[in-house]
């Protein structure tokens, strides 16, 4: 083998080993994010209809989860949580000061406050879930509606209820939250609201972000089109490598 080969070899090993090397610190950080609960909307549209994931990716400390209350923000009046067999669900209400308009022809005099899921067996420190809960979202583009949520464990407790100032670092125990993007236009330029399907809610992965989700929390490193993009670029460079190798063999 020539000089100038193994010259041309130990760089393309380098490249490789740099990229790799790049490759783990982004999965290693994206999991560092993922230890917090987030929410994953099926969409941020102003006005529209959506279905939340809300995932719990682990216990307190090791210790097995017991139950999780979702405080609703204020701007949300009305929320049906998902089945979940795992769990008992209760709504708390709260009363309003003036009464809302339904769209249907009635009004609303109290709200959502919180949704409270109970572990009908506790959830081990290892093992994850998720809750959806479906609702319609405030029609103000750029709204950031906050859901704090507390995890109560059988031993200890983990309130994710910290929220960070524009600009600042991620808190330790931030509370998961959505920001509201333009509404949804129809053809002949009118808002119109989006459909409620389960189908619409990606399953949530442990950072609780699914593909193609617009800005939600526990987004701390790149979705699956951006790891799959990554590897392709690792397999491109050993490709090229050995076809470098074959040419200068037959050459």
């Amino acid at each position: 083998m020539s000089s100038a080969l193994r010259a041309t070899l130990r760089t393309a090993a380098r490249t490789v080993a740099v990229g790799t090397a790049a490759l783990g610190l982004v999965l290693l950080g994206a999991g560092t994010a993922s230890a917090h609960v987030t929410v994953t909307p099926s969409t941020t549209a102003a006005g529209s209809y959506t279905v939340l994931t809300f995932s719990v990716p682990h216990g307190c400390d090791g210790s097995a989860t017991t139950s999780v209350a979702l405080a609703m923000p204020e701007e949300i009046i009305a929320a049906t949580p998902t089945v979940n067999p795992g769990w008992e669900v209760e709504k708390k209400m709260e009363k309003l000061a003036t009464p809302v308009d339904d769209g249907h022809g009635g009004q609303y005099t109290e709200r959502v406050d919180q949704v409270v899921y109970t572990a009908k067996a506790p959830l081990p420190d290892d093992l994850r879930d998720t809750f959806e809960l479906s609702l319609k979202l405030p029609e103000k583009e750029g709204a950031k509606l906050v859901f704090p949520a507390v995890q109560k464990c059988e031993k200890g407790e983990t309130p994710w209820t910290e929220v960070a100032a524009d600009g600042a670092e991620e808190p330790e125990h931030p509370a998961p939250y959505i920001v509201l993007t333009a509404a949804e236009k129809a053809e002949d330029g009118a808002a119109t609201p989006a459909e409620t399907t389960m189908s619409a809610a990606p399953a949530a992965d442990a950072s609780g972000t699914a593909p193609g989700s617009a800005a939600s929390s526990g987004s701390g490193g790149p979705g699956v089109v951006g790891w799959a993009g990554l590897v392709l670029g690792a397999i491109g460079a050993a490709s090229g490598v050995t076809a470098l190798v074959r040419g200068r063999k037959t050459s």
